[in-house]
């Protein structure tokens, strides 16, 4: 072997099989240490706000009801806040990593590496569900402060969770792809993700609405999300949890192929 193929040999990706094992664990590296680094406006602010949305229920629900019903109401309540913080964290890490990178024209900086589409779509998802991840178990350590919190099934639990992150990570990866300023990707959080997400049964349940608004809500997957998550604490569901599961799979498999599309086509991002 000549001294050019030894140097060539030397700084080759390695790839094990079918992945670029190097290129994929570095852009996980890069999606988690951008959000550490500001990880008072990143981890500790949602977690904040989270707190005094509970705090204002609380206060709310205390002045109109029993001990026992106040208790039961603020168990109901801390699951759906925390599930909300979650998914719009996740939607906003994507989203606001790719916005930036288009912005400062460091966008380059993921496209060039001899990364793969759904390399791409893995590691910007991995480096998300990360952010989720740390929000979600501080999450439950602050809240469990203020309320005891049951564990039905860590399972479902971990399966909505998941479901629902990824699903909102991966329309943040396709607004960040798409949107060509801030203002056109804060039209999507603004108008649809938030929307949905109040309108999800996170603050009460879908029994006390109209039975018109009953079936609407059907209709809102966010509303899946939110049940399923909150059924593994409680073990109370408001719809069958497998319908629920298999809503936000077709959703979830619908979204990927979608953004891997967009990526396998260079969409906003090569032209």
């Amino acid at each position: 072997m000549n001294i050019e193929n030894k140097i060539e040999n030397k700084f080759e990706p390695r790839v094990i099989g079918f992945c670029n094992w190097i290129g994929l664990v570095s852009l996980v590296k890069k999606e988690v240490g951008r959000f550490l680094n500001v990880y008072m406006q990143t981890i500790i602010a949602p977690i904040i706000t989270m707190v005094l949305f509970f705090a204002v229920f609380a206060l709310s629900l205390h002045q109109h009801t029993d001990d026992i019903a106040h208790d039961a109401a603020l168990r109901f309540l801390a699951p759906g806040l925390l599930m909300m913080t979650m998914i719009q964290n996740g939607f906003a890490n994507s989203s606001s990593s790719l916005m930036i990178a288009k912005l400062q024209g460091n966008i380059v900086d993921i496209l060039m590496p001899p990364l793969a589409p759904w390399e791409l779509l893995a590691g910007m998802l991995i480096g998300a569900l990360f952010r989720c991840f740390l929000i979600g178990v501080l999450g439950v350590i602050v809240l469990s402060l203020f309320v005891t919190l049951p564990f039905h099934s860590v399972a479902t639990i971990f399966w909505f969770g998941l479901l629902g992150n990824m699903i909102l990570t991966l329309l943040g990866i396709m607004t960040g792809i798409w949107a060509e300023n801030f203002d056109k990707m804060t039209t999507i959080s603004n108008f649809i993700v938030t929307p949905l997400t109040f309108l999800s049964g996170t603050f009460y349940s879908i029994a006390s609405l109209p039975p018109v608004w009953q079936k609407a809500a059907l209709f809102n997957p966010f509303f899946y999300m939110i049940d399923g998550f909150r059924a593994g604490f409680t073990g109370v569901a408001e719809t069958n949890l497998l319908t629920g599961s298999m809503v936000l799979c077709t959703l979830c498999v619908l979204l990927i192929l979608a953004t891997w599309t967009m990526w396998r086509t260079g969409y906003k991002t090569k032209s």
